[in-house]
Order: C-alpha cells, then structure tokens, then sequence
C-alpha cells in the first residue's frame, strides 16, 4: 500500500509539473508540441476550446478503447495519469491567467522540452503509463504487431503536422527544436542514477587484481576464460562494474598491480542485482 501511494504521489507531481509547463510556457507562446497535448492545442488555437478541456476529452475516449481493448489491468495502470493531467492543466491555465512568466520565445522552447521530458521521465521512471497518445500504438502492437515506439513517433509527426498547417512557420521551427530538447531529456531521465561503467581488465595478475577490486573498491568481480587471439595462450579476464566516480580509482588500483594491464572500459545504460538495485550481502 505505501509504494502504491507513493508511486500514485509521483504521478500526480509529474502530470502536475508537465502541466505547468505547458500552461505557463506552451499555450502563451503558441509552440506546437506532440501526443495528446499537441492535438488539444491544436484545438484550443483553431476553436478556442479550453486546452484542458479536449485533453479530458481525447484522455477519456482513448481511456475507454485501452480499457476495452487491452483489459483492466492495463486501465489501472493508465488511469490516473488520464485523468489527472487534464484536471492539473485546468488549475495550471487559472494559474497562468493570473501570472505571467515570460514571452521569451526562445526562453519558452527550452525551459518547456527541459521541464516536459523530466515530468515525463519522472512519470515513467515509476512504471506507470502517461495515458493520452501512448494508448493507440499499444493497441496496434497488440492487433498488428507494429513496434510501439516507431508508432509513437508517426503519431507525434502527423500531429505536429497538423498543427503546422495553422501554425506560423518560425513557431512551427520552435516546436520541432522543443520537441527534440523534450525527447532528448526524457531519454536521460530514464538512464538517470542507473548508468554504471563496465571495466574488463586481461592481465597475468589476475586473481591479485580480483582480490583488489573486492576488497579495496569493494565491487563484485566476474572472471571470464579466453583465449589470447596472437599467442593462442589461455589468459583470465576480469570484468566489474564500478560507478564512475570509482572508475579511476579502479583504473589506479590495476595499474599498481601490473602496469601492463589491458584495460578495456565501456558505458552501460543500466545496471540492476546486489550491490546496484538491491542491497549488497557479505558472507
């Protein structure tokens, strides 16, 4: 019960801040942006139709297809972020009404992909769906077999599209530069505090430098047999992971031990088990 409130307390904050953002800074601006946004922006600019309004409309009918279609448990999952968001929208635009922040085009492109893609990254990072335009791709996965992030990605470009087609073109060059500053953070958002660095280290001293890593940097090893590709000799190579703040130190630690170590170090998107995502256990 209290991960479920906790999860429920972060979706909340992040439809809230997206909301925020989209009030204060997309709206007054009048950038184009994709998903279920863009097409009740779309609506708000063309009918001047209240922005959290459509986005209630359009979240409540692709809510019922999800629920029809993909079952209960899926609703569950995209039920609060369908419905929270419009109504946060609704208290954000009385908030913008009442304060201005900036009409600072540029200011508005980057502060809004900035704060979208964190909201966004903070709601998915709890595992929990966004609702609105993330529900018609899944349905086509499901019935045809077309990958969802492709889907999304057609889905976004034929919205900008139609927003560009009543849009000014310099706002229309804004939108595309928010909608990649956006993307790009999200992807960040979602690596964020689980990207480690992989360290493989071939040397003739490899079971002191084994020792080493446990006991000094204190990290699991993994000792993996090869073959050396020149000599054809049986060598051991020995394979870690390490934050990056004990990277060097590590790189240190190994060149003590043989200064002719081959090291070989690499970036992984994300790490989980003991030590990492669950607490580490001394025998």
């Amino acid at each position: 019960m209290k991960q479920i409130i906790k999860t429920a307390l972060i979706v909340i904050l992040g439809n809230f801040t997206y909301a925020l953002a989209v009030a204060f800074l997309i709206e007054p601006s009048g950038l184009i942006t994709g998903g279920g946004t863009g097409i009740a922006l779309f609506f708000h600019h063309l009918c001047g139709f209240k922005t959290a309004h459509v986005a209630f409309i359009i979240n409540t009918i692709l809510f019922l297809v999800g629920w029809r279609i993909m079952g209960r448990r899926f609703a569950a999952n995209t039920l609060l972020s369908s419905f929270c968001f419009p109504i946060e929208l609704h208290i954000s635009e009385m908030l913008a009404s009442r304060f201005a922040l900036t009409d600072d085009i540029v200011l508005c492109t980057v502060f809004g992909g900035i704060i979208i893609g964190v909201s966004l990254g903070i709601v998915i990072r709890t595992g929990a769906s966004t609702g609105g335009m993330d529900i018609p791709p899944i349905v086509l996965n499901k019935y045809f077999g077309t990958p969802i992030s492709g889907m999304m990605w057609t889905f976004d470009i034929c919205i900008l599209i139609l927003q560009a087609i009543f849009t000014e073109k310099t706002l229309v060059l804004y939108g595309i530069i928010l909608v990649i500053i956006y993307t790009n953070v999200l992807d960040r958002m979602l690596i964020l505090g689980k990207a480690k660095t992989q360290i493989k280290v071939v040397s003739k001293k490899s079971e002191e430098i084994r020792r080493a890593i446990l006991q000094d940097i204190d990290r699991g090893v993994t000792v993996i047999y090869g073959r050396t590709g020149y000599l054809g000799k049986d060598t051991e190579i020995t394979l870690s992971i390490v934050s990056t703040r004990e990277l060097a130190r590590t790189e240190k630690l190994v060149h003590d031990i043989d200064p002719e170590a081959f090291i070989i170090v690499s970036r992984v998107s994300e790490v989980k088990g003991r030590g990492f995502t669950e607490q580490k256990k001394y025998l």
